[in-house]
């Protein structure tokens, strides 16, 4: 058995890079790098495209909500048309830092929302499609979103996160509970490990910004390879 382990990067400003991004990197095995829509901007991108490259990690671009006071974590009500021409030049962007983009992830409440909103799902389908179509399409694990972006005439990645609770019916536990993000190291990997000896999903991804983040990562990782898991990037 084979399962990646992604990342959300290029969220840290340059006055405030103290290391944390690179240190998770060699228990990775690909990074989604925002792109300038809730966080990210060229130096940002150029560090941790050239941070990524040094781990031989897979590059993917997370576009998010153009609402950077809210670190795209806000739903918002944007005409899809509008939110296309986003997600496009979002990715874009980082495509003239990084010609070898191989997958696209949705990020924050954009994500969220399109887990239940098929026309919005269908919107980002569209959005990414103006850039390119020979991308992998990340989504989360059994929710309709990914049945979208096949229709649409994308590969798809079915992704489970470590360090975030569920709800029962198979989504995310919003932020704003102080339960949502899981902290422990061994916690984290435990639900990894589940979920991936479930077969539920192809890629588990774990937040750059979870407090302890690095220790997070490093638990899943030797927790996979205890259990006889390869890791290598699926795109």
């Amino acid at each position: 058995m084979t399962i990646d382990i992604n990342c959300d990067m290029g969220e840290i400003l340059q006055a405030v890079d103290d290391g944390t991004e690179e240190s998770i990197m060699p228990n990775l095995t690909s990074v989604n790098i925002a792109c300038g829509g809730h966080a990210g901007d060229e130096y940002t991108m150029r560090r941790t495209v050239e941070q990524a490259r040094r781990h031989s990690l897979a590059i993917g671009a997370h576009p998010g909500y153009p609402d950077r006071v809210n670190f795209g974590r806000l739903e918002l009500d944007i005409p899809f048309d509008d939110l296309e021409h986003s997600i496009t030049a979002q990715i874009a962007a980082l495509a003239r830092i990084a010609n070898d983009i191989v997958h696209v992830k949705p990020h924050g409440a954009l994500y969220n929302q399109a887990v239940r909103n098929r026309g919005l799902a269908a919107a980002i389908a569209r959005g990414v499609a103006r850039f390119s179509r020979d991308v992998v399409l990340v989504g989360l694990a059994g929710s309709p979103m990914l049945d979208v972006f096949r229709d649409a005439g994308f590969k798809v990645a079915p992704e489970g996160f470590a360090d975030r609770r569920y709800e029962p019916d198979g989504t995310l536990r919003s932020r704003k509970f102080d339960d949502a993000l899981i902290r422990d190291p061994a916690q984290a990997a435990a639900q990894a490990l589940e979920i991936v000896q479930a077969g539920r999903a192809c890629t588990i991804c774990i937040h750059g910004d979870t407090p302890g983040a690095p220790a997070i990562a490093a638990a899943v990782a030797a927790r996979f390879r205890e259990a006889g898991i390869q890791l290598a990037h699926l795109y």
